[in-house]
């Protein structure tokens, strides 16, 4: 199962996010939005932040958030090069981009490692070749979940992808915090959220611990090495909307929707958790 099977997930085709005035606010509240509480005005004023203001208020660390424009491009610059010398090409008035501006500002390490990774990979390939760890992290920059789980046998129920087993069995493990989302890192997802009946599946990266920031400066210490992201085959899915709670209408039918809910493919296996 990938982000672009699921009905409502992200998918191939291009997603076109409602306009500012059509967004309920109230969807800033749910759990995907959780991480990002302190830029609640950025999502739910009525105007579009100015580039200039919203780089005076994010103050990434090392970087500028620039307006795309036409001189801006002129420098015929990969976009994650542009990034590397410290310009955060950003579209005014766009919902993905502010998204990304936001996961900036509040998982710095973590896309600084996903920048380098790719530039490494740009520079190494020659130019339009897209290699497997590309992919890999592009995909966990656009939809990329982190997951924390205490034990890992946890995880035997979703590398067989039976959901009602994680989800409705396991409701108790993700309540207690035995299994939990430690970061939605993914601007794609974010935007995607915009619309409430959206089906989301987070392509997932999962840590074996206690601490939720401890997850997430250990994901990004891995890609930073060149310890993960290698393939998108280190992904494992996600639907996010069975986690409890991320759904408003989570009843026995909601989990038997199998083209959301999908049954693992033959001799797919997934990493074991990171320690």
């Amino acid at each position: 199962m990938t982000g672009a099977a699921a009905p409502g997930a992200v998918g191939r085709r291009r997603f076109i996010a409602p306009a500012r005035a059509g967004v309920d606010r109230a969807c800033f509240a749910h759990p995907l939005f959780a991480a990002f509480g302190a830029y609640q005005d950025l999502m739910g004023a009525a105007a579009w932040p100015e580039i200039g203001a919203l780089d005076q208020r994010l103050r990434v660390p090392g970087k500028q958030l620039v307006e795309q424009n036409d001189a801006l491009l002129a420098d015929g610059l990969h976009y994650e090069q542009r990034i590397a010398r410290g310009q955060i090409a950003t579209r005014a008035r766009n919902w993905h981009d502010l998204f990304n501006a936001l996961v900036w500002a509040r998982y710095p390490a973590l896309k600084a490692a996903l920048n380098a990774r790719q530039c490494q990979d740009i520079e190494r390939n020659p130019p339009g070749q897209r290699t497997r760890a590309q992919a890999a992290l592009t995909q966990f920059d656009e939809t990329g979940v982190i997951v924390r789980v205490r034990d890992a046998s946890l995880l035997q129920a979703w590398d067989r992808h039976d959901w009602h087993a994680l989800f409705v069995e396991g409701a108790m493990q993700w309540r207690g915090g035995d299994i939990a989302v430690s970061a939605v890192f993914g601007h794609a997802l974010m935007e995607q959220a915009l619309l409430p009946t959206r089906l989301l599946v987070g392509k997932c990266l999962v840590v074996q611990g206690d601490d939720d920031a401890q997850a997430v400066d250990q994901v990004a210490q891995a890609i930073a090495r060149g310890d993960g992201l290698n393939d998108p085959l280190e992904l494992r899915p996600l639907p996010l909307m069975g986690i409890p709670g991320w759904h408003v209408d989570q009843d026995e039918a909601f989990y038997q929707q199998v083209e959301y809910f999908r049954p693992a493919r033959a001799g797919r296996e997934y990493p074991a958790p990171a320690r």
